[in-house]
């Protein structure tokens, strides 16, 4: 044979071979796959479901609020004057009308009798005035004086009542002004820091004082603008309202009282205000507190666990298992969540939904439950393979640590190799009595007999 026929004959072999590994990989890869189909279809899907239930859900809103006075006021002097006493300190309650401060009324006084010393002055001249005319009146009667000066006389009898009456008011305004040298509380309340002494000088640009209203006493919070009707409802029914103060075991009782006329719309929400007793003090203006609210309840709604819930492109969808094991996706809607459920429609209570194994299922597929593991032993207690209660009673249960190799005595055929030593459980008799003829063996000596393992 020469080269030539030589170089053919490899080739064809070659070629042979190679078409022969493809072949036999391209069958493998095709049976591989045929396997995996039928597995992914025929295989049922690991799930835990849990039930839709039926219950009645009250619809809460929960926020932050901030704690506000329904009445404050800054007290500030009327006129600037110089502050003579000073009757309360601060931090102190005070009820409405109890006198604060008094400023220097001197001055005031003053002005005050001036002015009721010019009335009486124009009251003296209207007296003369008022003589005068009677007699004038007489005189033109018997023909002594002419009309017009009767008419003179009257003009100023008139011109003195006017002067008469503006004296009375330089009085009451003199009074006023007496008046705005005692500062009184125009609400009742709590005082602020007291910002000025006696002997300083009050000036109506700068507060002398703050009261606060603390009881009763307001909360204010934001309520998002999507439940803006349910909280109007629910102004109108005057709703409860809780506030949770941090330290205190129960939350503050109140009322919703106020919801306001327009929405915030950079942030989308309304504010509202509700109304607490105070008594014990324990809301303090400027104070946190959270809130709650229950501004509407939806009774015999469908409630799911919310892990059950799928975000998909066409909206939410929950998978349904009838008792067939058969897995049916259902698009839902959701009205309400609370903690870790949901209120929705779509479901009817009762039904069974896919809370875990969402992923492997697929839309009309079996599936099938995972059930609840078995308890792990405590540590420290042996794990046991053999349940004591299948033993005998000439039987107990131990622990045996086999070794890596077991080598059968001379002459004897040669034990398969282990993989390594391994703990397994065996029974052995209670009682282990030696064979006839031996003699007995000694507790813990070299001569006691091995223990019989039980396959």
């Amino acid at each position: 044979m020469n080269k030539k026929n030589v170089a053919i004959l490899a080739g064809v072999l070659a070629v042979a071979a190679t078409g022969g590994w493809w072949w036999s990989g391209h069958r493998q890869q095709a049976g591989v796959k045929t396997e995996g189909n039928a597995a992914q279809v025929a295989a049922p899907a690991l799930v835990t479901l849990a039930a839709a239930l039926k219950q009645t859900v009250p619809v809460t809103v929960e926020v932050n609020g901030s704690v506000v006075s329904l009445n404050s006021v800054d007290l500030r002097p009327q006129v600037t004057n110089t502050v003579r006493e000073v009757h309360v300190k601060e931090g102190q309650f005070v009820k409405a009308g109890q006198l604060l401060f008094t400023l220097d009324d001197r001055p005031d006084q003053a002005n005050l009798a001036k002015a009721r010393a010019q009335q009486q002055k124009d009251e003296a001249t209207l007296a003369d005035y008022e003589r005068q005319y009677r007699r004038g009146q007489e005189m033109v009667g018997q023909g002594f004086i002419a009309k017009s000066a009767v008419d003179t006389i009257l003009s100023q009898l008139e011109a003195q009542k006017a002067a008469i009456a503006a004296d009375r008011a330089a009085v009451q305004a003199a009074q006023v002004a007496l008046g705005y040298a005692t500062l009184r509380a125009p609400i009742a309340g709590r005082l602020g820091a007291v910002n000025i002494y006696p002997g300083s000088l009050a000036q109506p640009a700068v507060p002398m004082v703050t009261i606060t209203q603390l009881d009763p006493i307001a909360v204010s919070f934001p309520v998002p603008e999507g439940q803006l009707h349910d909280l109007l409802a629910a102004a109108r029914a005057q709703t409860p309202v809780e506030a949770v103060i941090t330290g205190r075991k129960k939350p503050l009782m109140g009322v919703l009282n106020f919801v306001d006329n327009t929405v915030d719309p950079q942030i989308g929400t309304v504010r509202a205000k509700a109304v607490f007793d105070n008594e014990d003090q324990a809301l303090w203006p400027g104070q946190f507190v959270a809130t709650r609210v229950t501004v509407r309840t939806l009774r015999d709604a469908t409630v799911v666990p919310a892990a059950a819930l799928m975000m998909l492109g066409d909206g939410v969808s929950i998978y349904v298992v009838d008792a067939e094991q058969k897995a049916t996706r259902r698009q839902v809607k959701t009205q309400y969540t609370f903690g870790t459920q949901v209120v929705v429609t779509g479901i009817e209570p009762g039904e069974q939904v896919v809370i875990e194994g969402k992923q492997n299922v697929r839309p009309g597929g079996k599936v099938r439950v995972e059930k609840p593991a078995a308890p792990k032993a405590a540590p420290g207690e042996p794990s046991s393979a053999v349940s004591p209660a299948s033993l005998s009673s000439g039987q107990a249960q131990v622990d045996v640590a086999l070794p890596a190799r077991l080598d059968p005595p001379r002459g004897a055929g040669r034990a398969e190799p282990g993989r390594g030593g391994s703990q397994v459980d065996v029974a052995v008799p209670a009682r282990l009595d030696p064979p006839q003829g031996a003699r007995s063996a000694q507790p813990g000596g070299s001569d006691a007999v091995p223990p019989q393992v039980k396959s």
